[in-house]
């Protein structure tokens, strides 16, 4: 388990800060942010937001997500991520909690995904947003360490594997399991790790 410390705070900002993020913006694209928005529990155990998306939502409702949406006129990922989190989960945080970016995303559905690492708080009040948001779970750090996780498969359709990320009983898939491999891999172990080129299920491609 990781505590939510200023000692974690410092780990994380610092990976970030020394990691060269990569930029892309293909042709067709549309630009969209997330926040992993990071939390400590009752028992001081640092967490990262992620919640189910709305059951009337037209596309993807009731899949896992991490807060996040597409950027609107004027806006830079940053504002968006902290725009979204503070529209679906009532989460309000600052521009100095952003603690840095991890690399850029495509997505079969044709966004690219700017992941934004964010310091929000010990123990927050959260007030979902029905139209966008079913539920919320804090789900612990150290879950991202689970063992054989993530695992790479091959499908027919791709030249590149499908990232499957273990948590809460099942796997993942990208694009949220990939930018949480990422996080896990760049702002908790200063690993350089790359996963635009990863794949997404079939079933994500539209």
């Amino acid at each position: 388990m990781y505590a939510f410390s200023d000692e974690l705070r410092a780990r994380v900002a610092r990976n970030l800060d020394t990691f060269e993020r990569r930029e892309t913006t293909p042709d067709g694209y549309r630009r969209a942010a997330v926040a992993v928005a990071l939390v400590g529990d009752a028992d001081g155990v640092a967490t990262f937001l992620l919640t189910t998306r709305a059951p009337s939502l037209r596309s993807h409702a009731r899949q896992y997500a991490l807060p996040g949406g597409r950027l609107d006129d004027g806006e830079d990922p940053t504002d968006t991520a902290l725009r979204e989190l503070a529209e679906e989960v009532g989460l309000h945080v600052a521009r100095p909690d952003v603690l840095g970016v991890l690399d850029d995303y495509p997505t079969r559905s044709g966004y690219v995904m700017t992941p934004i690492v964010v310091w929000a708080g010990d123990r927050p009040t959260l007030t979902l947003n029905p139209d966008e948001v079913e539920s919320v779970a804090a789900i612990p750090l150290g879950d991202l360490d689970h063992p054989g996780s993530p695992r790479f498969v091959d499908i027919p359709e791709s030249d590149a594997p499908v990232v499957q990320l273990w948590l809460r009983g099942r796997w993942m898939h990208a694009p949220t399991a990939a930018v949480l491999y990422q996080f896990r891999e760049v702002a908790l172990h200063g690993r350089p790790t790359r996963v635009a080129h990863l794949e997404q299920p079939v079933w994500a491609w539209r």
